[in-house]
């Protein structure tokens, strides 16, 4: 070996020993009669100390720059006690070093490597291995190789296999775009990156395997943001004969476990259950932060007859209440964040011995709002979905803005979506996806499709979707009805889905799962903001990978090789 330690290892009781250790050059002390390199790497710094007597290594340790990999033999030496670092666990020593081996060079980094970088993202991604070359980053990836350790051991305890499905799949509707991959032996043809092994791991139940998992790459061409990435991971389970109860006490048990193993936090379970329109109700999303104890309430028919024609024309009216005074500056604020995402505007009234507001003159009837000295009440009205959807928004900023977040985590169940929505071109689509067991029957849900509940369910963690799942559909002939009633032909149904309704037919069991996001799930155990820095190599806001330069054109010769032509629309 080239080393025989590393630079996260050495205590005081080492003192004496002779070493040979290596790393990356992270800063360089030069005091003219002694020099001393902070050596890293991924398991700590280790201080090496070139003492005055050794003229000959002075003169090439003044040759080597930061983030040079180099090698230092020496003895192990303990510091002396006013000049310990406390602060990491290698400061109670340095190596004395005999000689210096220059492993490789570095040019000039594009910008300092430490823990908080000053350089900007795009920069950062650019280098990426060097933002890698941090603390903070190493502890996140050590977090996410914990994770799947504890989930293998957990699953492999409770009787699931680990089987990987294809990643080159079918097209079908998953709720995103496809990324597609042309094929060379079929000329025409294409495969579509799996954007998850949904139809996969149903036909391994059908096929008896009855506890499957894998920690499954998941494509999905959508607008990225901070907890979505055009590839993830997730951890994918899915088991025979369970009812949403299993799936519940399943999940909560690795839940459980993880937290434990990796941050040593002890969870209170069962997790709270809520079912999705009593969440819009009160939260206005259905991944509320149980963190913030502000809640939303309803007063559509408190004021569904006054004068003031803000409330009685419209469908809904609700409102959040915050003790304190809040400013007529920071009311404009807030209403101009409202203004960004669609909304009209945010009504407000302040009980303050008197009441002042900016509809007290319209609405004679005040103390309907029941709004107790020395508190603020914002209100929006509009259509129901749009306004509990802005309402929703609204409190998180106000939680955010008053310091009201908690510390913790907290977890809640969303349960009893419904099966299908309306898109923005008023199309019958899947709320989550198609394969989803209806909660009533198939004649309910053919009569109100948008409104007709299903077995599926989500699991918010801190008011981020961390897994969603359901029971499947296993009968064949309610999943090809879903199918209609989502708007296929029967010749698209057979075309997309003739395999899978196959399948289903020749003795499918009642099956069911979920999907942990392993990204968002590492992110939150790490406290970070953004999956992207538990991500090795991660994608910008605009989808490039500024390390390795992709997206990128290919050569004219592949692209006849796969009869693929590109055109340009400006030409």
């Amino acid at each position: 070996m080239i080393r025989d330690v590393n630079c996260g290892e050495l205590r005081e009781k080492d003192s004496g020993r002779h070493v040979r250790i290596a790393g990356w050059v992270r800063k360089i002390r030069d005091h003219g009669e002694i020099i001393f390199i902070d050596l890293w790497d991924r398991y700590g710094k280790t201080q090496v100390f070139i003492p005055s007597d050794r003229e000959e290594l002075k003169e090439k340790v003044r040759e080597i720059g930061l983030e040079w990999v180099v090698l230092f033999e020496g003895e192990v030496r303990e510091r002396p006690e006013e000049m310990k670092n406390r602060k990491i666990p290698t400061g109670g020593i340095e190596v004395v070093a005999e000689r210096m081996e220059v492993l490789n060079r570095s040019r000039v980094p594009p910008f300092v490597v430490g823990e908080e970088i000053k350089a900007g993202e795009e920069l950062r991604y650019r280098y990426r291995y060097l933002d890698l070359r941090r603390m903070r980053m190493i502890k996140n990836f050590e977090i996410r190789h914990r994770v799947m350790q504890v989930v293998r051991d957990f699953l492999d305890r409770n009787g699931f296999i680990e089987v990987e499905t294809p990643y080159l799949a079918k097209s079908t509707p998953e709720g995103a775009r496809d990324f597609v991959v042309p094929s060379r032996l079929h000329p025409g043809k294409f495969y579509a990156l799996a954007q998850s092994p949904q139809i996969y791991k149903q036909i391994l139940m059908v096929s008896g395997f009855d506890r499957y998992y894998q920690f499954a790459r998941c494509f999905r061409d959508e607008d990225l943001r901070g907890d979505r990435q055009f590839e993830h991971t997730q951890i994918d389970i899915e088991f025979s004969f369970p009812e949403e109860e299993d799936v519940f006490n399943l999940t909560e048990g690795l839940m459980a476990e993880i937290f434990k193993q990796v941050r040593g936090i002890e969870l209170e379970t069962p997790f709270p259950r809520m079912k999705y329109i009593q969440s819009m109700e009160k939260y206005g999303t259905d991944k509320p932060d149980l963190r913030n104890p502000l809640m939303i309430e309803e007063f559509t028919e408190r004021v569904k007859d006054s004068p003031f024609r803000v409330f009685s024309s419209s469908e809904y009216t609700g409102g959040i209440r915050v003790k304190g005074i809040l400013s007529r500056r920071d009311i404009q604020e807030l209403e101009e964040r409202i203004k960004k995402e669609g909304g009209k505007g945010v009504l407000y009234l302040v009980k303050e011995g008197e009441y002042r507001g900016s509809f007290v003159k319209h609405h004679p009837d005040l103390d309907t709002f029941g709004l107790n000295d020395g508190e603020t009440l914002l209100l929006i009205s509009g259509e129901r979905k749009q306004a509990l959807t802005l309402l929703g928004i609204l409190r998180n900023i106000l939680g955010e803005r008053l310091g009201l977040i908690q510390n913790g985590f907290r977890f809640v169940w969303i349960t009893r979506f419904p099966l299908f929505e309306l898109d923005e071109d008023e199309n019958i689509t899947p709320c989550h996806h198609i394969f989803t067991m209806p909660a009533v029957s198939i004649e309910e849900v053919r009569e109100n499709p948008t409104t007709a509940e299903g077995m599926q369910y989500d699991l918010v963690l801190n008011g981020v979707e961390l897994a969603s799942g359901s029971i499947r559909n296993h009968n064949p002939e309610i999943q090809r009805e879903l199918f209609r009633i989502m708007g296929l032909s029967e010749d698209e149904i057979e075309e997309r889905f003739g395999f899978l309704l196959e399948a289903l037919s020749l003795g499918a069991p009642p099956h069911g799962g979920i999907a942990p996001g392993l990204d968002r799930l590492c992110m939150l155990l790490a406290g970070e903001e953004s999956i992207r820095d538990v991500i090795a190599f991660p994608k910008t806001y605009q989808g490039l990978g500024l390390m390795e330069g992709s997206p990128s054109y290919v050569h004219k010769e592949l692209l006849r090789e796969l009869h693929i032509k590109v055109v340009d629309d400006d030409a």
